[in-house]
């Protein structure tokens, strides 16, 4: 039997729909307007302005980034790609470890332990320090590794876990601990699994900050063919701007134009390309997470 929608419910409905459209707008116009002007001639950039529809519609930009770096964007794609999917695991693993640990009440020293991590988040040693430990004791100079761990444990993504799996009924862990698992067997078999939304979301806010990290290429890593794809791009958008501001010699590219305002934009579009066409692919495991954990039994 179909029900009729009376009228202010279907207007209410046509206002939600303008409403959440034109959201949506305001969120795609500076995207559109970045690949606009990706895609633009950097001369047209300077006279008109920049534009949602390209002016003088070009090739040139990408065409000066990739002939003169184009191998090794592809390597410090594949540098970036490794970097944040082993350090997205790593990250995740440690972190949700614990966060179990100090979610279980009868834990000893838990309070301890948390007002330690907490205590990082107000105090720091500073970067000196922080760059000497890395570098002297853990060795990470020119290393993947460099890449990887300084990054890889957040004490705000910790407390967000924590406060989920304090969430979780205390009698399934009792019941289990009845049963003789260990609290290793407990934390795979239990906790994780009951907490696919929080999970999901530690572990995308993780994997973005590896795909845009650069901080630690520059303080760790000298070696070319180990910088990562953010790093290569900001030497690369760098090095137009010296060149265009006179702080380097031009060399051969004295009489070439060089397209620093396309560059800026076109680097953005390299960088978060990939980003936007695999959100499609891990939005329904993440919708399937937060459906998960919205639905009881």
């Amino acid at each position: 039997m179909k029900v009729r929608k009376n009228k202010s419910d279907l207007l209410l409905q046509i206002f939600a729909y303008i409403f959440i459209g034109f959201i949506g707008f305001v969120c795609f116009y500076p995207l559109l307007m970045t690949l606009s002007v990706s895609f633009s001639s950097e001369k047209m950039i300077a006279m008109k302005g920049y534009s949602a529809l390209p002016q003088g519609f070009t090739f040139n930009t990408y065409i000066y980034i990739f002939g003169n770096s184009g191998l090794e964007i592809l390597r410090s794609y594949g540098v970036t790609i490794f970097v944040t999917a082993v350090g997205t695991c790593l990250a995740l693993f440690i972190t949700s470890m614990l966060a179990f640990a100090v979610s279980i009440r009868d834990l000893k020293y838990r309070n301890a332990i948390s007002f330690i991590c907490n205590f990082t988040i107000i105090f720091g040693a500073g970067l000196i320090p922080w760059y000497f430990m890395c570098v002297n004791f853990y060795h990470l100079k020119d290393s993947v590794a460099g890449l990887i761990f300084p990054s890889m444990f957040s004490v705000w993504n910790m407390f967000l876990l924590r406060t989920y799996f304090k969430a979780i009924s205390q009698s399934l862990y009792e019941a289990a601990r009845i049963d003789g698992a260990g609290y290793f067997q407990i934390y795979s078999s239990i906790a994780m699994p009951l907490s696919k939304t929080p999970l999901l979301t530690v572990g995308l806010m993780y994997a973005l900050q590896y795909w845009n990290d650069w901080w630690n290429a520059l303080m760790f890593v000298d070696n070319k063919k180990l910088w990562p794809l953010q790093y290569l791009l900001y030497n690369v958008l760098s090095n137009v701007n010296a060149v265009k501001s006179g702080r380097l010699p031009a060399g051969a590219a004295a009489n070439i134009p060089l397209p620093s305002e396309t560059v800026k934009m076109a680097v953005t579009i390299i960088t978060i390309g990939p980003v936007i066409f695999a959100y499609p692919f891990v939005q329904k495991y993440f919708v399937s997470g937060v459906m998960t954990g919205a639905v009881k039994e």
